[in-house]
């Protein structure tokens, strides 16, 4: 049997008990399916409500995806390979609606358009009454298309970057027209890198609560929610929908690899297509897809502090939901970075044979919707935890099953940054094994570290259905304040938390562009 130095031995058992603790909700939801009476299975499967569900899910998630491809491509060609003016500035305001959680876009979308919004409310001096609803899959694919498209953007971007210009100029000397050139040369090099940003989006319409609850639309998340007590239908759509997200995010995997294995060359320069007098014309689409992702919601947000009292304490600072926020993000970020070390050490190291399997089980969350894990932990916890469900402890393990992957790579990172030799000539030199930790890994470990910790932090405050499903009873957020004002219209309740959270998502994306920049050099 082979025999391990301890600081190994010590991340294979921790690893190895984190990997199983992960799997415990998938475990629970496959068991709990599987012992369903067959006459019961059936029956859930065939009912006209399951089949409707199936088919809004795939028909929102199609709708969306084929949407942001739609918007995406042109608008990165727009911003990265024309001449239109101040090109940076608009590259950043179409990549903004990443700041905001579609939750919130939705909020705003349904206070701004909905049958009596802030709209129909200023219609009504011509006679107008009530507008159209937004409610449904009209509502649902608008809102989701325009906070998931960057996805989209990001990745045809980046592969546009990649593409020789001489190539063109070699197309268009043997006199072959713009459309057909970007048909059998532009896009050819970009689409597995344009299909990988849509798998992505239709995996994050596809684990997605919040909007199509706030639009009424039933899809796997909102049933499952509304269902999590019928033990039997809930687990049987959870089941459906984690193959579903796994069938994607296996897919995109594939593309992503095939994105990343692509060779680049540094060439002079990026493809550039000069469009003479439609320059200013060309500006006029990421100027409407802005204003309908950016300023609508930010209008209607600061708006919201001019509202009659009635309509929710605007300016009363929710100190309670403050602290109960950070707390909670506070605990979960610092259980998942120190979790996550041993796993990351193992999968720097390459041992034992089977880390691959340690590896795979912590990147569960990425395919398990927020809602699904809340319905695991539910039942589990509240037939095998005792005192303990319902606890702020069983909260924070919800967060890590789900965020376990932001932390993986961050750590992965800051081990492969400590050069092993160092260590090695530090211990060859009598400097103890604590000592040379706090004199050389320490160091070059704590940026990686703590971008993963802000990275953890950020995203569990904006986190909602684990939240609404598994907190203690009366333990109040940000997020629970912004979903109970929502239920109530009482919109002046949620202005400031909306306000912070947006603050705080726009912080989640700096941090993020920042280590992928630094993982870049």
């Amino acid at each position: 049997m082979k025999r391990y130095p301890r600081i190994i031995l010590f991340s294979i058992v921790t690893s190895s008990i984190i990997a199983g603790l992960i799997l415990i909700p998938s475990v629970w939801l496959i068991i709990t399916a599987i012992t369903v009476p067959i006459s019961d299975l059936i029956s859930i499967l065939s009912r006209e409500r399951t089949i409707q569900i199936l088919i809004n899910s795939v028909v929102m998630v199609s709708l969306t995806t084929l949407c942001t491809i739609l918007i995406s491509v042109p608008l990165a060609f727009i911003t990265t390979c024309t001449d239109i003016p101040y090109k940076r500035f608009w590259t950043a305001m179409v990549c903004l609606p990443l700041v905001v959680p579609s939750y919130i876009g939705a909020f705003a979308y349904v206070s701004t358009f909905g049958p009596h919004g802030t709209l129909q409310k200023l219609l009504v001096p011509f006679g107008v009454e009530e507008l159209p609803s937004i409610y449904g899959l009209v509502g649902t694919v608008i809102v989701l298309t325009l906070y998931t498209y960057p996805y989209v953007y990001l990745t045809t971007r980046s592969a546009l970057k990649t593409i020789d210009p001489q190539i063109i100029d070699v197309s268009r000397t043997l006199g072959i027209g713009r459309l057909k050139t970007f048909k059998k040369v532009i896009w050819g090099q970009i689409y597995p890198a344009v299909i990988a940003g849509g798998l992505l989006v239709a995996l994050y319409c596809l684990s997605d609560f919040g909007t199509p609850a706030i639009m009424r639309y039933d899809v796997f998340t909102r049933a499952i929610y509304i269902k999590r007590f019928d033990i039997e239908f809930s687990a049987i759509l959870s089941l459906i929908l984690l193959l579903l997200a796994i069938a994607i995010l296996s897919i995109e995997s594939r593309f992503t690899r095939s994105t990343i294995n692509r060779k680049t060359v540094d060439f002079v320069g990026t493809l550039q297509v000069p469009i003479g007098k439609w320059r200013r014309a060309f500006v006029g689409i990421p100027l409407i897809v802005s204003f309908f992702g950016i300023a609508i919601p930010i209008i209607t947000f600061f708006g919201w502090f001019s509202l009659d009292p009635v309509y929710g304490s605007v300016f009363t600072i929710p100190y309670r939901h403050i602290f109960n926020s950070v707390l909670v993000s506070f605990a979960a970020a610092t259980a998942i970075t120190l979790a996550s070390t041993p796993v990351s050490h193992l999968i720097v190291r390459k041992t034992p044979a089977w880390y691959g399997l340690i590896q795979k089980s912590s990147y569960i969350g990425y395919a398990m919707p927020g809602v699904v894990i809340g319905l695991a932990l539910i039942f589990f916890g509240s037939r095998h935890l005792g005192s303990y469900y319902q606890t702020l402890p069983l909260l924070v393990f919800a967060y890590a099953i789900r965020f376990f992957p932001l932390s993986i790579g961050s750590n992965t990172t800051a081990i492969s940054s400590a050069d092993v030799e160092l260590i090695h000539a530090s211990r060859t030199l009598g400097v103890g094994p604590i000592r040379s930790f706090l004199k050389i890994t320490f160091p070059l470990v704590t940026p990686s570290w703590l971008a993963g910790f802000c990275l953890v932090f950020l995203t569990v405050m904006k986190e909602l259905p684990i939240t609404l499903m598994l907190r203690p009873t009366g333990f109040e957020t940000l997020v629970t304040l912004i979903w109970m004002a929502e239920d109530a219209n009482f919109y002046g309740d949620a202005a400031l938390p909306i306000v912070m959270l947006l603050i705080v998502s726009g912080l989640s994306m700096i941090l993020l562009l920042a280590q992928e920049e630094s993982n870049g050099r």
